[in-house]
């Protein structure tokens, strides 16, 4: 799995088909719906083993490099905390490197999404903890940003 991390351009390709496919469909992919289920386990299934993806649902992993920064021990959605150590790892974990060393590091190898790393994301809605990010990337009426938040 690290190999398929360390490589976020073959992902970011995949991720730009299914984004493509899934956007082909999206007036049957409703929240609530049977297919929000298939695409929470798929996500589970997928996501999971590769990005040790914790289903926030409202997933980054393109702007990130392909990094989940829902696995930073702080939950920074925008960037290290300050903690990072000199070798480039967590002040939390040492042993660990940090994730937004490791996004900064693989954002670098993406093409389409390459700067993306630079955008500064909204706080998480954490109601949409568990919910399929693919659905409410698609959905226009569900709230990603929370009210009053100026992107």
């Amino acid at each position: 799995m690290r190999w398929l991390q360390n490589h976020p351009h073959f992902l970011e390709l995949n991720y730009s088909i299914v984004n493509r496919i899934l956007a082909l469909f999206d007036r049957w992919l409703v929240p609530g719906g049977i297919t929000e289920q298939i695409l929470i386990n798929l996500e589970l299934m997928i996501k999971g083993p590769i990005f040790d993806c914790r289903m926030c649902g409202q997933c980054v992993l393109h702007d990130t490099g392909m990094t989940c920064p829902m696995t930073c021990p702080k939950n920074m959605r925008n960037g290290p905390c300050g903690g990072v150590l000199l070798d480039g790892n967590c002040e939390i974990f040492p042993e660990k490197p940090c994730i937004w060393v490791q996004a900064w590091q693989r954002s670098a190898r993406m093409v389409d999404y390459k700067e993306h790393i630079l955008q500064i994301r909204p706080p998480l809605n954490n109601q949409l903890q568990g919910t399929s990010a693919w659905i409410n990337d698609l959905n226009q009426d569900i709230p990603l940003r929370p009210r009053g938040w100026q992107s």
